[in-house]
């Protein structure tokens, strides 16, 4: 019963964090969706919000470089491994009706200097996605600078694009920009394929 009510405000937490952020979700809203006494929550968490915040935003960092990295080594040609990252966040965003995004921009947003280590946090999951894009690309042959470029690209356009998604409540703009970003990585590749080919068949 106690790994229940702890697993339920975790994902309570989770889900407040991405629609409300860090500021916008208070303990009582936490409480109230899982269902929870409120004595549970500093048994469970002894440094109360802040505590459960950082774990949460933790776990939902780890998942993401998980899928992130699984998307990059399941696919060769990075380019093709891109496009498929830009319809899996399109199914994402549908899947969910357009009520949630990338798990950590509501906290960004919120800016919490107050939680060093929730800064900490989310400035390190931007570093690790950026990084893994750019390894990616360096092993397919780009140079290290234009592929730190092109990664910086692909996160920023990828975030930029799960906000408008949201507001229009279309999957439209994703898989456009999908189509653009793709190309331009395998221009960057010393080996070009057939990209267009490839993409049209994976679809």
């Amino acid at each position: 019963m106690a790994n229940d009510t702890r697993t339920r405000m975790i994902e309570a937490t989770a889900l407040l964090l991405r629609q409300r952020g860090y500021h916008g979700t208070s303990l009582n809203d936490i409480l109230s969706a899982s269902a929870a006494p409120r004595g549970s929550l500093y048994f469970h968490f002894p440094g109360g919000k802040d505590q459960l915040v950082i774990e949460v935003t933790r776990d939902s960092v780890d998942k993401v470089t998980q899928r992130l990295g699984e998307e990059l080594a399941a696919e060769k040609d990075p380019a093709v491994a891109v496009h498929h990252i830009y319809q899996s966040v399109a199914r994402m965003l549908e899947d969910n009706q357009f009520t949630l995004g990338c798990p950590i921009a509501p906290v960004v947003l919120d800016s919490p200097t107050d939680v060093p280590e929730l800064a900490e946090l989310c400035r390190s999951a931007f570093e690790q996605w950026i990084g893994l894009l750019q390894a990616a690309f360096v092993r397919a042959g780009v140079p290290e600078r234009r592929a730190h470029a092109l990664a910086l690209l692909v996160e920023s356009s990828l975030e930029g694009l799960m906000v408008i998604a949201r507001a229009t409540r279309d999957r439209a703009p994703v898989l456009a920009v999908a189509d653009e970003v793709a190309a331009l990585i395998e221009a960057a590749l010393p080996a070009k394929g057939e990209l267009t080919r490839r993409i049209d068949a994976a679809v």
